[in-house]
């Protein structure tokens, strides 16, 4: 079933009183329970995007369905995880997991069980009095996607999350990400830098061309889970999607050199 369709996308972005295109056509399909990771080239509109279809910015032209639905402002039904965790040093980790649902009206013994949950499905539990400043980058990005999955969104949009951390704790961030959605079933959009973390967690990985963009190629993943970084069977895609990125990496250099 298709939970998401984006439908020729376009955006563009004034620069020196100039109009640059930064999307030029982006069609996407998301089916219920795919996890998706886009890679592409530095600055090519990924992040754009994944704004797009949160509802954070709007295409100059083209649509956004959710279940058939065009969409075009932000919604519980889709929650973003930024590259840093956006979380609220003066209260707790329980609180921070909490105040969404808060905002929702959730009455105040229902949050607590639920963010009791996914605290313990994030391996906070033993944190839940801390406050966030206390905590570790990896453990603030943990309280974050425990917020995010809190909410229940019918997406999960995560914009890089794991870009600050040491390779370590990215490693199993990357194993418990993929048992979390083994366990969920929920619908994620990852967008990447990583060519490793896109095949390690899609099932489909969209690869970007430089600007203007749009996607150049689909690569489907069928491959068990959960996927670790050092097997060697995965190199096989990792370097389908290398060479497909490669001539974009090249144009994006010459554009910058220009």
């Amino acid at each position: 079933m298709t939970k998401l369709q984006a439908k020729n996308i376009v955006k563009h972005f004034d620069h020196n009183g100039n109009s640059v295109v930064a999307l030029d056509g982006v069609d996407l399909n998301v089916e219920e329970g795919d996890f998706v990771c886009i890679v592409g080239p530095s600055g090519c509109g990924k992040s754009t995007f994944l704004n797009i279809v949160a509802g954070l910015e709007t295409p100059d032209s083209g649509e956004i369905l959710l279940n058939g639905k065009p969409i075009s402002t932000p919604g519980p039904e889709r929650t973003m995880v930024f590259q840093e965790g956006a979380l609220f040093p003066w209260l707790k980790v329980i609180d921070n997991i909490e105040f969404g649902l808060k905002m929702a009206g959730i009455p105040q013994g229902e949050r607590r069980e639920l963010s009791e949950r996914y605290l313990d499905m994030m391996q906070l539990a033993k944190f839940a009095d801390s406050y966030t400043y206390q905590l570790s980058t990896g453990m603030k990005q943990r309280v974050a996607i425990a917020r995010a999955l809190a909410m229940d969104p019918e997406i999960l949009l995560m914009d890089e999350p794991f870009a600050a951390l040491d390779s370590q704790t990215r490693d199993l961030l990357l194993v418990e990400l993929q048992l979390i959605w083994e366990r969920t079933k929920k619908t994620i959009i990852f967008v990447t830098h990583n060519i490793s973390e896109s095949v390690i967690l899609g099932n489909k990985v969209e690869i970007f061309k430089n600007r203007p963009s749009k996607i150049k190629k689909e690569i489907l993943i069928d491959y068990r889970r959960p996927r670790l970084a050092e097997d060697e069977n995965l190199q096989k895609y990792y370097h389908q999607i290398l060479e497909e990125l490669k001539s974009e990496v090249i144009a994006q250099t010459k554009d910058e050199i220009q």
